[in-house]
């Protein structure tokens, strides 16, 4: 039985999770490394500011980036669900599913359950940037669910210049790049 409980807040705070580790000029930076930032971002996404959940956060981002890449199966984020359960409440419009844990890590176990939900919801959609050099995923909403890019403006852009060069370069036109 496929059960969905997250708060539609847990599908951008993955996204955003999963982004935490953008490449900069050529530099892989951590926006989660220890600091205001790192606190900032906690607050902006309604987690406790405090050490345990950040280093939760940070390990649970580093598992989900191999899942969604798929370099690691999704057994490996069983560690942060140990301390999880569903809890059926009964409301006026029928039941609905509250999520109950006593773990330090409320945010890591928010994103994973937000990643299951979108394997079941929208299977195949959230996925890495097909840029190599670029460390963003996306979660591809079009409707012939046929997007490549984390942003066609930037990594888009990027890569069709790339391959009109490769192109026109191997056909032995006079193109130089500028």
């Amino acid at each position: 039985m496929d059960v969905v409980a997250i708060d539609p807040r847990d599908e951008v705070l993955l996204l955003d999770l999963l982004n935490t580790t953008p490449v900069v000029d050529g530099v892989r930076r951590d926006d989660l490394a220890a600091g205001r930032s790192a606190r900032a971002w906690l607050r902006e996404h309604g987690i406790a500011q405090t050490d345990p959940e950040l280093a939760g956060l940070v390990a649970a981002r580093t598992v989900l980036q191999a899942v969604v890449s798929g370099t690691q199966s999704p057994a490996a984020l069983a560690p942060f669900l140990d301390e999880v359960a569903l809890v059926p409440t009964v409301t006026s419009e029928g039941v609905d599913w509250r999520l109950r844990t006593d773990s330090a890590v409320s945010g890591a176990v928010r994103a994973v359950l937000a990643w299951d939900a979108l394997r079941i919801t929208s299977p195949g959609r959230l996925r890495p940037c097909a840029n190599d050099e670029c460390r963003l995923f996306l979660l591809d909403r079009s409707k012939p669910n046929s997007a490549r890019w984390c942003s066609m403006a930037i990594c888009g852009n990027r890569m069709k210049a790339r391959r009109h060069y490769q192109r026109a370069k191997s056909t032995g036109s006079d193109y130089t790049g500028g």
